[in-house]
């Protein structure tokens, strides 16, 4: 697999594991202002994964979602969590966790594939960028 396919299917599992995760979260959540921010977050992490879907399609490259195991393991490790404390502040923090973990994969693979084309770099840009808003904005509801 070449670069170009490489950092698409990062962005392409990033973004799927932001709308399972996002979605499994707002049937959680209570404060309704957080569930309104949640599905901000919702909409953006589709768009991504939306685009990233096109240009692998267009690129002619498979997708390489987030395997089922994965899907499983994330589902039942946000129901513990969430059991014991569904505050906005424990989710919040929780995703402060996650969004820190992209960031940290997102600038390893721009450096990784920088020789990538530039709509591609664009599109990895774009989750970062909106990764670290997202920390920015969570601390509000910690």
């Amino acid at each position: 697999m070449n670069g170009n396919a490489e950092l698409l299917n990062f962005i392409y599992q990033n973004s799927q594991m932001g709308v399972a995760t996002i979605d499994k979260l707002k049937e959680i959540v209570e404060d309704a202002n957080f569930k309104e921010y949640l599905e901000t977050q919702y909409n953006e992490y589709k768009l991504i994964h939306d685009e990233s879907k096109k240009l692998l399609n267009e690129h002619g490259y498979d997708e390489k979602g987030i395997s089922t195991l994965e899907k499983v393991r994330t589902y039942l490790m946000l129901n513990m969590q969430t059991m014991v404390d569904k505050s906005s502040s424990h989710v919040a923090e929780m995703l402060i966790v996650g969004s820190n973990m992209g960031i940290i994969n997102a600038i390893k693979n721009l450096k990784k594939y920088s020789k990538a084309e530039a709509n591609i770099i664009s599109l990895m840009e774009r989750l970062l960028r909106f990764e670290e808003n997202n920390v920015q904005q969570l601390k509000k509801f910690l």
